[in-house]
Order: C-alpha cells, then sequence, then structure tokens
C-alpha cells in the first residue's frame, strides 16, 4: 500500500476538510492513511480503525517550541517513510515542511488553503510572507485550493508555476450532495423557520466564525441601517475572536430583535435550508466552502471581492461580488436581492446547477487519486 499522511495544526481541519477524502483514498486507491495533529481523544475514537493517528502538541503561534515539533516530526518520518506528506493550516505545514526535507520524503505536498498574510500590513505581513515562503521552497508541490490564490500565489512570487497547480474546479473537499440535499430543502426550511419563528420573514444568513476578518462588523452594520421589518439575520458559528468586533455593534446585534445568534451547530444544511440570501463579506479566504453549500441549497450568495469566494460563485448568475470591508456596497447588494424576489428565485436555481456540476466532492476525490498516484509516480522518480 502507498503511504500517505496528513498534517494539520488541530484536529478540526482535518475532520472538516480530510477525513471524506481520506476514506475515499483508502477504499479506491490502495492509501495506508495516516493523521498527525494536536491531541484529541475524541476525534481519535471517531476515526475508522484503518486511519492511524499520531498525536503532537503543537502550540498555536510560532515559538522556540517549534524546534521541537520539528525533531518530533522528523523522527516519526524517518521512522514511517511516508510515500506522500500532505500537509495545511499555518503552523503544522511549516514544521512538517521542514522536518520532511530533512528526513528525505520525496513528496512533499503543501494544501495551501488559505494565505493568512493577506490581510496583514507592515511588518507583521512581511514576517508571515516570508514563512509561506519558507513552506512553499521545502514543498515539491503546491495546491492552493482555488485559482484566485494560485494567481495571488505566482504575482507574490512565492512559488514558480511548474510546481503548482488546482484540482479540478477548486476547494478542499467539494460539497458533500448527500448531505446537503436540495430535496430535502422544504422540510429543512419549515422545520428552522418554525423553531426560530422566522414564517414570514426575509432570511440573511451567515456562517462561520464571529471575528473581524469574516466581515462580521460590516455585516452588522449592513443590517442595521437597512430600514426593514420583515428580515432576520442569522449568525451561525462560534465567536471565535470577540475582541476584533466591533463592541458596539456586537451589543446591537445581541440586543436586536432582527438577529439571532444560533452559536455552533452540527447540521448547517438545515439552515441554509432556511436563508433566502446567504452572505460571507470575508476579508481573506482559501476558498470558502460555505458558499458552495448555500448554492448547493439553492441559495443566492453575497460575497467580497477576494482571491477564493469568487471562485466559488459566478458573478450576477448565482449571486453578487461586494467590495472587501465596504458596508455602503454590501448594503447595496443586500437592498438589490431583499427588492427583487425574482432575481433571488433564478439565482437560488443557477447555483444548484452550479454547485452540481462544479464542486460534487465524489468527483472531486477522483481528480484528487489521480493527482495523489501522479505526484508519488512523478516525484519519486
Amino acid at each position: 500500500m502507498k503511504k500517505i499522511c496528513f498534517i494539520t495544526t488541530i484536529p478540526g481541519t482535518l475532520s472538516s476538510f480530510v477525513v471524506d477524502t481520506a476514506k475515499y483514498l483508502y477504499k479506491k486507491g490502495n492509501f495506508d492513511i495516516t493523521f498527525i495533529s494536536n491531541p484529541d481523544s475524541n476525534f481519535q475514537e471517531s476515526l475508522p480503525e484503518y486511519i492511524h493517528f499520531i498525536p503532537v502538541k503543537m502550540k498555536r503561534g510560532i515559538g522556540f517550541d517549534g524546534l521541537r515539533v520539528i525533531l518530533k516530526l522528523y523522527k516519526i518520518f524517518k521512522s514511517e517513510k511516508f510515500d506522500i506528506i500532505q500537509y495545511s493550516t499555518p503552523n503544522a505545514s511549516l514544521y512538517a515542511s521542514i522536518a520532511a526535507k530533512l528526513s528525505k520524503i520525496k513528496v512533499r505536498l503543501y494544501c495551501q488553503w488559505g494565505i493568512r498574510y493577506v490581510g496583514f500590513q507592515g511588518i507583521k505581513r512581511k514576517t508571515f510572507k516570508f514563512i509561506e515562503k519558507v513552506i512553499c521552497n521545502n514543498s515539491t508541490w503546491i495546491e492552493p485550493d482555488s485559482f484566485g490564490n494560485l494567481e495571488f500565489s505566482h504575482n507574490e512570487k512565492l512559488y514558480d508555476k511548474n510546481k503548482s497547480s488546482v484540482i479540478w474546479n477548486g476547494s478542499a473537499s467539494g460539497v458533500d450532495l448527500e448531505k446537503f440535499n436540495i430535496n430535502n430543502k422544504e422540510k429543512w426550511n419549515d422545520e428552522i423557520r418554525k423553531e426560530y419563528n422566522l414564517n414570514n420573514k426575509i432570511v440573511l444568513g451567515f456562517i462561520g466564525r464571529l471575528e473581524k476578518d469574516k466581515g462580521i462588523n460590516e455585516l452588522f452594520e449592513a443590517v442595521k441601517t437597512i430600514k426593514n421589518d420583515s428580515i432576520k439575520l442569522v449568525v451561525v458559528g462560534a465567536i471565535d475572536k470577540p475582541k476584533t468586533i466591533n463592541q458596539e455593534l456586537f451589543e446591537w446585534a445581541q440586543k436586536s430583535e432582527n438577529v439571532i445568534f444560533t452559536g455552533r451547530v452540527c447540521n448547517v444544511e438545515k439552515y441554509y435550508s432556511a436563508f433566502d440570501i446567504f452572505i460571507l463579506p470575508s476579508y481573506r479566504e482559501g476558498f470558502g466552502s460555505v458558499v458552495v453549500e448555500a448554492e448547493a441549497m439553492g441559495v443566492p450568495v453575497i460575497v467580497t471581492d477576494i482571491p477564493g469566494p469568487t471562485d466559488a460563485m459566478l458573478k450576477n448568475k448565482t449571486g453578487l461580488v461586494v467590495r472587501k470591508a465596504d458596508v455602503e456596497s454590501l448594503q447595496y447588494a443586500i437592498n438589490q436581492l431583499l427588492e427583487n424576489k425574482k432575481m433571488r428565485q433564478e439565482m437560488g436555481k443557477q447555483s444548484i446547477i452550479f454547485a452540481r456540476e462544479k464542486f460534487d466532492s465524489n468527483k472531486l476525490f477522483e481528480y484528487i487519486l489521480k493527482d495523489r498516484n501522479r505526484l508519488i509516480e512523478n516525484l519519486k522518480k
């Protein structure tokens, strides 16, 4: 069997973006699978018995403790002799790329699911760009999850064009059309609207971490200034970095009858079903999987003009594109869709077709399997 190791800093990334791919590679491609991330007994117990889990503690932030992690990974790589190492997320990618190169792993694949320094300025931007270049230089192949980020990386001279590609149409794991089943939309819509008393309301939806970089401040400001009693904003997700949220706006949202906070949920597909408009006003994304998930459930989307989300939709066909960090632009787009039900319905229909044709996870897994076999055969020569 071919041995592949997936490495991320936290198990949540493996759970969200890697587990289904790994299962496919095991069943269809004769791969021996290993996961490495921070310790998490619940996650470890949830894995199929054929997926090996090696816990390696990795602290947040870059520091001297990273030397310990690199040494630990080096010893694991030398012992296990993997055919291919795949890593993503900043800390894990830095440590794994260095350790893999030192241990002479021939196929070192960097899945560039987001570029952290995009929203930074000054010395912080230079520092994180340097780290990004170190990871890329230590990797034998790089795969960003959107064409926008591929172009951005080439323009930034992070890596050469001849050592990078996007798999199929992009995204880390596509959209599971069995989970996000449009045939269940009416039933789930009724269920969520009844639970949150949303009947006869136009529902704006947001799913993601509540923090500044997700554009949550602009979203709250836009909704606050829209004078329409028929709308409700449903915010699904954990409050990840509350200090980055404008406190005055946050307090308004918590008190407002027009804003509902659900916290983290395990059945997001039901919430998409109740949305009339999905909004992702993010500052930076690798791809923006929530965009294609919304589209799979027939929801028109509003995204910012950044690489990733704009690759996950069709401008003016499945949704609208607004300027990043621009409340006026966001408010205008929301009003456009609020006032035009026919536009919402047509965009919703186009969204279903687009998501199913371009981002079906089962089709993506086929491309990933071919790509991993290609990397092993070509780069081991």
